[in-house]
């Protein structure tokens, strides 16, 4: 009787019914469950126009890296977006850049996930730009990630490092 008891029970847990073998549930795999996808835009950027004609250049290394990272990440679901985000011969030391600003118009939209950058003063050389991009992807959920300087958004820490960092600056 206490082991009849003890299958009912079993059989409860899995709801099952009956007193028959109990079936594995799931075909006997583990659940499933999917990874969000989460849409990863590599931003890149070059001062100057010099050596932009050459047959590979500097924007293509730094989205070729910027794609290799994403690639690393897929077990996590990420995904390359289709469009790209070159800005050649601009400075950094201002927001006004073709590129930048149609990241922008995506990221506001909903279109991007993660803006993923070769280095920080890729996205931006000044402190305070910095600031207003890192306040619209914090507003819009868009996490940022630097490949070469192990700058990561997405975890706890990287969001800690973050907030130290701007504290800092704004001190």
């Amino acid at each position: 009787q206490l082991v009849r008891a003890g299958v009912f029970w079993a059989q409860s847990a899995l709801g099952q019914q009956g007193g028959g073998m109990m079936a594995p549930r799931n075909n006997g795999l583990p659940p499933t469950t999917a990874t969000p996808k989460r849409r990863c835009a590599v931003y890149t950027r070059k001062s100057t126009d010099e050596g932009l004609d050459q047959e590979y250049n500097s924007l293509e290394a730094q989205r070729d890296a910027g794609l290799a990272y994403i690639a690393s990440q897929r077990h996590e679901g990420w995904t390359a977006v289709h469009d790209t985000y070159d800005d050649g011969g601009y400075s950094g030391g201002n927001m006004d850049r073709p590129a930048l600003k149609r990241l922008m118009a995506d990221i506001e939209r909903g279109q991007i996930d993660i803006v993923v950058v070769y280095k920080i003063d890729r996205l931006t050389r000044s402190l305070s730009d910095f600031a207003r991009l890192v306040e619209v992807f914090d507003r819009t959920g868009v996490s940022f990630v630097s490949v070469t300087q192990q700058f990561n958004t997405t975890t706890s820490m990287g969001r800690l490092t973050l907030n130290i960092l701007l504290s800092f600056a704004q001190f």
